[in-house]
């Protein structure tokens, strides 16, 4: 009764309710009111308040920005184990923080460090949007994360936000100027960048060129994505903490990109990646398991197919992915 009061206007969201809807839904709180925040009461003279917002945003120092850059990791954690969804009040809070320090901070000494801080935090809420379906207010965060760096002059994290912001556009159907998109990100940051984040790019670029019908490119993209990537067990980028990526990570996305191509070699990859993949990366896993039902399918394999649609399912449900479970039911469909 209560829902379609709601939907038909009868009954306003309480705030209890909205704090329930926020999190079930993965929405933030203008998306679940759809109306616009009231405005503030203009003052007489509002310069002592500016004033007094600039002098704030001058006092965050160092410890303030590895507090802030402490929060994003915080939330990337619980964002690979728990999900999206749980987490939009918390992104959006720390997201408005950052943006309030940026939007005041006066000169480029005090800026450059937030805005790196925005940069990373806003292309975790950025996925986490698209994660929840809300692929509007993701390529909002994007375009956020994309200003924050070049506002901060940090041209790894302008071409990370261009290369995820690229899935957006292939998810939306235009999986060609998703090509497009990449290939200009790895044009922005060129030879500069680290290897693990040109080795991802390139990864990236493959598995948008197997969406977009282009195999030769794929496979091509593919080889350099595996000829770049560092050797060794560690998968984090110490240039840009949101890089995880290894040999194991890479034979994962080398197995999701074959089995798009519909290579019957794909099994060999992704079984490989499960073997040895980090338990705590849940979504990814429920990504690595429909990765799985999809290579079966190609061969025809139905009952392991099915086997693992079913984790790819329950692991989707557990994070609250709207986009894996999208996923899988397009997959089931074809059992």
């Amino acid at each position: 009764m209560y829902v379609s009061e709601w939907e038909n206007g009868k009954r306003t969201i309480s705030d209890r309710y909205a704090r329930v809807l926020r999190q079930l839904l993965g929405v933030t709180d203008g998306e679940l009111r759809d109306a616009d925040p009231v405005p503030a009461a203009p003052t007489a003279d509002g310069y002592d308040d500016l004033l007094s917002r600039i002098d704030s945003a001058s006092s965050v120092g160092e410890s303030m920005v590895r507090a802030f850059n402490d929060q994003t990791e915080l939330l990337r954690t619980m964002d690979r184990q728990r999900g999206a969804a749980a987490l939009v009040d918390q992104m959006t809070g720390h997201l408005s923080a950052l943006e309030d320090a940026l939007n005041f901070a006066v000169l480029p000494s005090a800026r450059r460090p937030v805005a790196l801080a925005l940069a990373g935090a806003s292309t975790l809420a950025a996925w986490q949007a698209i994660d929840s379906g809300a692929v509007e207010r993701a390529w909002r965060h994007y375009e956020l994360a994309k200003r924050a760096a070049r506002d901060a002059e940090e041209p790894m994290y302008l071409a990370h936000a261009m290369g995820e912001q690229a899935y957006v556009l292939c998810e939306a159907g235009r999986p060609a100027l998703a090509v497009d998109l990449v290939r200009d990100a790895q044009r922005t940051v060129g030879s500069s960048g680290s290897a693990r984040l040109r080795a991802w790019l390139y990864a990236a670029e493959a598995e948008l060129c197997a969406h977009a019908e282009m195999p030769d490119d794929s496979r091509r993209a593919l080889e350099a994505a595996m000829a770049v990537v560092p050797p060794g067990p560690e998968d984090r980028d110490p240039d840009m903490l949101s890089i995880f990526l290894n040999g194991a990570h890479l034979a994962r996305w080398q197995g999701n990109v074959l089995a798009l191509l519909g290579e019957e070699s794909a099994v060999t990859s992704l079984y490989g990646a499960l073997e040895v993949m980090d338990p705590t990366f849940v979504r990814a896993r429920a990504g690595l398991h429909a990765d799985l039902a999809q290579a079966h399918l190609t061969r025809a394999e139905y009952d392991d197919a099915g086997t693992h649609l079913r984790q790819a399912r329950l692991l989707a449900g557990r994070t609250g992915s709207v986009r894996q479970r999208r996923r899988v039911d397009l997959l089931s469909a074809r059992l």
